[in-house]
């Protein structure tokens, strides 16, 4: 049985513009890519499953093997893959689209005739807008709807998660924010590549997410863990993503496994280093 590790990510800035004809909210997207992860594990077998503890149904690392049969899985044997959940789901830290992502990773390499990098990505841009970035995880600047992927360097930073029990979905999130009007006329993606190259005082200064108004609409409790955050010294918080789960910038693991003690629920998370 072989493994790949799917791992969560924050987003320091969040830009989402109104919704395309088709439905789609185009985005601009700085993020951090996290220690934590999920395990995704596989083999062959007599046929195609995929278990994951937690999570009912099918999801989306099942439509990423459907997805990617469609697109070369001749010769490809059936697999049995098992997810090894450890990302809170439906918190705004991309678990399911890591899971989705590493699923990919791992029919490719079992596959006769494997695709490049770029028509790997072109099939998970098919699954969501945050799956192409992960099928080589990193620190990355994202944009159109998550197709355009652009790895970056970020400062030195451990950040301060505390996940919610109850989940908020993408969908929700997004139709929340576009009844409030809440999407911006203009992405600035330069801006956001300016910043990744920033000293983390500059950085921290300019963490803003255009969901975090949707989400505080959903669960106005959220402000409360923010203040907390910035009471127990963060440099900056926002919620991650689609939400619920709050993030807070610190400057050292230290600081930060001092602020974490101070709020129930908070987890120190480390930024990776770049692979």
């Amino acid at each position: 049985m072989k493994a790949e590790l799917a791992y969560a990510k924050v987003n320091l800035v969040l830009q989402v513009g109104a919704p395309r004809p088709d439905g789609m909210h185009p985005l601009c997207s700085l993020f951090a890519s996290l220690d934590l992860a999920d395990e995704v594990r596989f083999e062959p077998a007599d046929r195609d499953s995929i278990e994951c503890e937690g999570v009912s149904g099918e999801n989306l690392a099942t439509s990423a093997l459907a997805a990617f049969r469609a697109e070369a899985g001749e010769g490809l044997p059936p697999l049995r893959v098992e997810i090894d959940k450890r990302i809170p789901v439906a918190a705004g830290l991309g678990g399911g689209s890591a899971d989705a992502a590493a699923v990919l990773r791992a029919a490719n390499s079992l596959a006769p005739r494997p695709l490049g990098a770029e028509r790997l990505r072109a099939v998970a841009a098919r699954l969501g807008s945050d799956v192409p970035s992960q099928v080589e995880p990193d620190h990355a600047l994202v944009a159109g709807v998550g197709e355009a992927v652009e790895p970056v360097a970020l400062p030195d930073m451990t950040l301060v998660l505390v996940p919610q029990r109850a989940g908020i979905s993408t969908r929700e999130a997004y139709a929340e924010l576009d009844r409030i009007g809440g999407c911006r006329e203009q992405l600035d993606p330069e801006r956001l590549r300016r910043l990744a190259g920033a000293p983390l005082d500059e950085l921290a200064a300019g963490v803003e997410n255009d969901l975090e108004s949707a989400a505080l609409s959903l669960r106005p409790e959220l402000s409360e863990t923010l203040a907390e955050l910035r009471s127990a010294g963060a440099l900056a918080a926002a919620v991650s993503g689609s939400g619920p789960t709050t993030f807070g910038v610190f400057a050292g693991e230290e600081a930060a496994e001092r602020g974490a003690a101070r709020i129930d629920g908070a987890v120190v998370a480390r930024v990776r280093g770049r692979t």
